[in-house]
C-alpha cells in the first residue's frame, strides 16, 4: 500500500512553528496542490476490526445446501447396480455430505407381495445403501434408516385395466437419501464474574 502524503492541515501546523515567509507559503501551496493531484492514486484500505465486522473482508464461500437423491433398484431389485453406485459416488462428492450432517435413508418397495415382506425388502435396500456409504468412509452413526415398504409409491404398480405395470413397480423400488446440514452448536454466553469485594 502506498504511503499517504501529509495533509494540508499538517503542513499548515508545521508552517506555524516559525514565522512564515513567502517561500514557505509557496511550498505549502505546492504541497497542497500535489496532494490534490495525487489523491486518486492513494488507496485507503478499511481498517480491520473485531468490533466492527462490517469492515472485515468475508471470503466468497458458497452456501452449503441440503441434498436429496433417489437410488433406484429397478434393474436389480435387491442389489446396487452400476447406476446406483455412480449416483452414490456423486452424492459422496457433494459439499453437504462432506460437511458431516446427518443422512436419512428411506427405503421403498413395490406392491407385489405382503406388506410385511415389502417392509423387509425396503429395509434391505436401505441397508445396502447404508453399507456402501459406510464402506466409502461415512460414519455409521450419521446414518438413520426408515423402512416404508409399499406405503409411498411414486408410480402406479398396476395399469388401469388391473394388469401388472413392471415399469411402475421398478420406479417404486428405491431408496430416498436426504443429507441435512450439520447442527451448529452455539455456546452459551459467558457470564462475567462479579467483582470481588476488597
Amino acid at each position: 500500500m502506498r504511503r499517504l502524503a501529509p495533509t494540508p492541515l499538517l503542513l499548515c501546523a508545521l508552517a506555524a512553528c516559525h514565522a512564515p515567509t513567502d517561500k514557505d507559503a509557496g511550498e505549502i501551496a505546492d504541497a497542497a496542490n500535489a496532494i490534490e493531484a495525487n489523491a486518486a492514486d492513494n488507496i485507503v484500505e478499511p481498517q480491520r476490526s473485531i468490533l466492527r465486522p462490517e469492515v472485515i473482508d468475508k471470503p466468497d464461500v458458497p452456501a452449503i445446501e441440503p441434498v436429496d437423491a433417489v437410488i433406484g433398484f429397478g434393474q436389480a431389485p435387491m442389489a446396487l447396480d452400476d447406476a446406483a453406485r455412480s449416483a452414490l459416488d456423486r452424492l459422496l462428492a457433494t459439499p453437504a455430505m462432506k460437511a458431516g450432517g446427518p443422512v436419512t435413508l428411506r427405503g421403498h418397495s413395490d406392491s407385489r407381495g405382503s406388506d410385511g415382506d415389502n417392509r423387509v425388502a425396503s429395509r434391505i435396500r436401505g441397508e445396502l445403501v447404508r453399507d456402501y456409504l459406510v464402506e466409502k468412509g461415512v460414519a455409521r452413526g450419521r446414518i438413520s434408516l426408515v423402512a416404508l415398504g409399499e406405503t409411498r409409491p411414486i408410480a402406479p404398480n398396476g395399469r388401469e385395466d388391473g394388469s401388472d405395470d413392471p415399469e411402475g413397480r421398478a420406479k417404486n423400488r428405491r431408496v430416498e437419501v436426504h443429507v441435512a446440514l450439520p447442527a451448529v452448536i452455539v455456546p452459551p454466553p459467558v457470564e462475567p464474574k462479579p467483582a470481588e469485594k476488597p
